[in-house]
C-alpha cells in the first residue's frame, strides 16, 4: 500500500475522475477501482469492496458517495471534500451549459428531431439498468416477491418512499447472509472479505466524523431555510429545495429509482412535461459525472418555466446542492460503523430487499418512458396507465430495441449509442417518418 496522498495529488486523481466518470455509477466505480486501488495503490480491493458495499446501503447516489468514502479514508474531511465535489462538478457545469442550451433552441426541428432518437437510447438503458437489477436482486423467492409488489404499488399509485421504506423494514426482520461471506470478485478472486477485512491498511480511520456531519446536516438545510424566511414555503427555490432534500433522504438504488417519482412530482407541480424529463435524462447520459445530474435539469428547468434565466440558474444551483450535499452527511455520520454494518444480518437483508423493491421501481419507470417515448397518447384505467399501441411511433419502437440489443445483448458503447440513435432521429426526420 502506498502512503496516503498529497492533497494536491488527490485533486488531480479526483478531477480526472470527475471528468472521464462516463457510463453510469457501473463504469464511473470501475474508473474509481483503476484510479485508486490498480493505479494509486492507496485502498486495497478489499476494503474498497468493503466501501462499496456500505455505501450501497445509503440513500443517494453511491458512486459519489464512494468516492467521498475513499476521499475520508485517505485525508479526512478535507479529502472527502475533494473527491466528492469534484466527482460531481465537471459534470454538473456540462449539465447546466446544455440545460441553456435546451430551453433556447430545444423546439428547432432538427434539434427536436435529435432528441426523437436519443429517447429511444434512453428507453433502452432503462431496460438495460432492469436487466443489471434484476441479476443481482432476485435471487430468493422473497426477492421476487418483494419486486413484484413494489411494481404493483406503484402503479396502483402508492408513494415511492413509502414502498421503498416498507420493502427496508420486512428486509430487516429476514434472515440474510452477511456481506463479509460474499467472495470478492475482484483481486483475491474467491477470498471471503470478512477474511479480507483482517489485513492490514495503510490508511487510519479518521477522528471527527460526527462533528462534521453535524456541520454538513446544518449546511444542508440552512439555504431551504433562509429561502423559505426570505421568500416563502411556496416559491419554487423552496419546493426544489424540499423535493430534492427528500429524495435524497430516500432514494435507495440510484437515480433510476427515483425518476418515474421525480417525473411525477415535476409535471404535477407545472416544471416539465414527461418528454422534457426524458430529455433530461439522455443530457445527463452524455455527460461525466452521476446520472443524477438529471435533477439539475430538472431544477433549471422549474426556475425557466417560473422566472426565466436569473432563477433557472439559482434553482438548478438549488437542486445541485439538495441532492449532493446529503451525501456528506450520511457519509462522516455513517463511515465509523461501516465495519459494525458489515457484521449485521439486519442491515444485509434491508439492503437486500430494498435493491428488490428498486427492481420494482425501474420496472415502472421503463413503463413509465416507453408510453411517453415511443406513443403519442396513453390510455388510463384508473390509477394505472398504459400505452395506446394504436399511437406507436414504429421506427422509435424499431430503434428503442435496437438500442437495448446492442446495450445489453453486445454491450455497446454508451456514448456510441447515444450518438447512433441521435443520428437515426435526424435520418428519421428526413424521410418525413
Amino acid at each position: 500500500m502506498n502512503a496516503a496522498p498529497l492533497l494536491s495529488t488527490l485533486f488531480r486523481e479526483s478531477l480526472k475522475v470527475g471528468c472521464l466518470g462516463f457510463g453510469g455509477p457501473a463504469g464511473q466505480i470501475a474508473l474509481m477501482h483503476r484510479v485508486f486501488v490498480d493505479e494509486r495503490n492507496w485502498i486495497d480491493d478489499a476494503r474498497f469492496q468493503r466501501m462499496l458495499a456500505f455505501c450501497m446501503l445509503l440513500p443517494g447516489p453511491e458512486a459519489q458517495q464512494l468516492a467521498t468514502y475513499i476521499g475520508w479514508r485517505l485525508r479526512g474531511w478535507q479529502g472527502a471534500l475533494i473527491a466528492g465535489w469534484l466527482f460531481v462538478i465537471p459534470g454538473a457545469l456540462i449539465v447546466l451549459a446544455l440545460s441553456w442550451l435546451y430551453v433556447s433552441y430545444g423546439e428547432l426541428p432538427l434539434v427536436a428531431a435529435a432528441f426523437d432518437g436519443v429517447k429511444c437510447a434512453v428507453v433502452a438503458l432503462v431496460a438495460e439498468a432492469l436487466v443489471k437489477v434484476g441479476k443481482r436482486a432476485l435471487k430468493t423467492n422473497t426477492a421476487i416477491w418483494i419486486a413484484i409488489a413494489a411494481f404493483v404499488a406503484l402503479i396502483l399509485g402508492a408513494p415511492f418512499p413509502l414502498v421503498i421504506i416498507a420493502a427496508g423494514a420486512i428486509g430487516a426482520l429476514i434472515p440474510h447472509p452477511l456481506a463479509g461471506e460474499v467472495r470478492a470478485k475482484r483481486g483475491e478472486g474467491d477470498a471471503p472479505l470478512s477474511q479480507a477485512a483482517t489485513r492490514p491498511d495503510s490508511s487510519p480511520v479518521r477522528g471527527g466524523a460526527y462533528a462534521h456531519a453535524i456541520l454538513w446536516l446544518i449546511l444542508w438545510l440552512a439555504p431551504p431555510a433562509l429561502i423559505a424566511v426570505t421568500l416563502g414555503t411556496d416559491h419554487v427555490l423552496f419546493q426544489v429545495a424540499l423535493l430534492f432534500s427528500i429524495l435524497a433522504c430516500v432514494t435507495f438504488g440510484g437515480a433510476y429509482a427515483l425518476l418515474a417519482y421525480l417525473a411525477t412530482e415535476a409535471a404535477t407541480r407545472g416544471w416539465l412535461t414527461p418528454a422534457q424529463m426524458i430529455d433530461g435524462l439522455g443530457l445527463a447520459e452524455t455527460t461525466p459525472g452521476p446520472l443524477i445530474l438529471v435533477n439539475e435539469f430538472v431544477g433549471f428547468l422549474a426556475g425557466w418555466t417560473t422566472g426565466g434565466l436569473p432563477l433557472a440558474l439559482t434553482a438548478a444551483a438549488i437542486a445541485l446542492w439538495c441532492t449532493f450535499a446529503p451525501s456528506f452527511v450520511w457519509i462522516f455520520a455513517g463511515a465509523p460503523i461501516a465495519e459494525r454494518l458489515e457484521h449485521n444480518r439486519h442491515a444485509a437483508g434491508a439492503l437486500a430487499a430494498i435493491t428488490a423493491a428498486v427492481l420494482g421501481v425501474i420496472a415502472k419507470l421503463a413503463l413509465f418512458f416507453a408510453a411517453h417515448a415511443l406513443f403519442t397518447a396513453q390510455i388510463h384505467i384508473g390509477p394505472v396507465e398504459l400505452p395506446d399501441p394504436a399511437t406507436a411511433r414504429l421506427w422509435m419502437v424499431g430503434l428503442a430495441l435496437a438500442a437495448g440489443i446492442a446495450l445489453i445483448r453486445f454491450k455497446a458503447n454508451l456514448l456510441l449509442v447515444l450518438a447512433a440513435c441521435a443520428i437515426a432521429g435526424l435520418a428519421a426526420h428526413a424521410l418525413a417518418l
